[in-house]
């Protein structure tokens, strides 16, 4: 994952041999987590959540990605520096560390992600004997799936149900929107159910329905 907390990383580990230049970095990077801290304090969200970022953390990352360009073309450090890594780290990547600053629905960085993905390799045990490596990968996409819907709100009982009736009709080229962050805002409001659930709009009329009302 590309975020502001692995180029945290990459910086301490050239804290030792640049202790000046390291320090000033991560009190860049320190600003930006603060902001976020306000965020959440005012609780913010949407629009307000985004021009808050525009007003306060832009200047931050402009400011930072400014600071890394200069101490390389400064000169004197070799490819294997650790200094040189991060600042190439940060460099590299600077479509993905700026996405956060459009986007009110996108963190700086992947924590929230990886706290919510941690059951899948701490039950890796429960499943090393899947059937298949296909079976293995299934597995995996299903319970990313899930993850992705609980960090969303979601039920991934309700997301699933609609979404393996939805794709038949879906259209490829619009596959995305049947991502669990879009799919929350096109079609949460009114799901596909399963023939099971009483809330089907053809439900009254299944045989099974008649049977249990004639009894």
């Amino acid at each position: 994952a590309q975020c502001w907390v692995h180029a945290r990383r990459y910086f301490i580990d050239a804290q030792k041999d640049h202790p000046e230049q390291v320090t000033e970095a991560l009190q860049q990077i320190a600003n930006l987590y603060r902001n976020e801290d306000n965020i959440r304090a005012q609780n913010l969200s949407g629009e307000k959540k985004r021009q808050y970022r525009l007003a306060h953390s832009k200047p931050v990352v402009s400011d930072f990605f400014q600071w890394c360009r200069d101490h390389l073309e400064q000169g004197g450090l070799v490819p294997s520096d650790p200094l040189t890594k991060a600042l190439n780290y940060v460099l590299s990547r600077e479509a993905s560390l700026t996405v956060f600053l459009e986007d009110p629905e996108v963190q700086p960085d992947t924590n929230h992600l990886e706290r919510a993905l941690r059951p899948i390799p701490m039950g890796k045990k429960n499943w090393m004997f899947c059937w298949t490596e296909l079976g293995a990968e299934h597995l995996g996409i299903i319970q990313s799936l899930i993850s992705t819907c609980k960090l969303h709100n979601l039920n991934p009982y309700t997301y699933l149900v609609d979404v393996l009736q939805r794709i038949s009709q879906h259209p490829a080229s619009e596959a995305a929107n049947l991502t669990p962050r879009l799919w929350k805002t096109r079609f949460a409001e009114n799901p596909l159910r399963a023939l099971i659930d009483p809330r089907h709009p053809d439900r009254q009329n299944t045989p099974l329905e008649a049977t249990v009302h004639a009894h």
